[in-house]
């Protein structure tokens, strides 16, 4: 925006050196034509009259010069806001991109969390009930895990290795009884890979 602003200045600013250039052409030229006419006949205004024309002339170069400087700063700037422009261009391309790979990637992780609320009711609706709000009293508590995995005597909820008193009866526990980590008090889940 700035170089769009800086171009459009410099485009109004050479267009008044040029007006400004114009406006002492054409009095050089009206002077021009007075003396060529003849009609100035006094000495002392003819003289007047070629000091005026050769000071325009000076001022005609001196305003084409800055013509010149403001085109070139013109051009700059027209080039630099190009240049701007395209980089513009080329990120809001990758903000597209950017925006559909993400929305893409949304709509899977919406689809993915749609089957696993769907499997989780299908599953919740064989747990018995007081098992369930067990569970989700224990999820909410610590933070969306609830039951945690056994895994070569360690809870894989807290990652600490529980002691050999805790082991003890962890083995002498029945199968289906619902035992529980000592130290986080999520449900844990005994397998073979438990270490018991």
């Amino acid at each position: 925006m700035a170089a769009q602003t800086e171009e459009s200045d410099t485009a109004r600013e050479q267009t008044k050196a040029e007006q400004d250039v114009d406006q002492v052409r054409q009095r050089a030229a009206r002077d021009q034509q007075r003396l060529d006419s003849g009609a100035v006949t006094n000495p002392k205004d003819l003289e007047n009259l070629q000091s005026e024309i050769a000071s325009l002339a000076k001022r005609q170069g001196d305003l084409e010069d800055i013509v010149l400087e403001v085109m070139e700063r013109r051009e700059s700037a027209a080039a630099r806001a190009a240049e701007l422009g395209e980089r513009v261009e080329a990120v809001a391309a990758k903000v597209q991109d950017a925006t559909g790979r993400r929305d893409a990637a949304l709509g899977e992780l919406d689809a993915e969390a749609d089957s696993a609320r769907k499997e989780r009711e299908t599953i919740a609706a064989a747990v018995p009930a007081d098992l369930l709000k067990l569970y989700d009293k224990i999820r909410e508590r610590e933070g969306g895990v609830g039951a945690a995995k056994l895994f070569q005597r360690r809870c894989e909820g807290c990652r600490l290795e529980l002691d050999i008193t805790g082991l003890n009866e962890l083995r002498a526990a029945p199968a289906d009884e619902v035992v529980r980590c000592d130290n986080c008090r999520r449900i844990l889940v005994r397998t073979p890979e438990s270490g018991l």
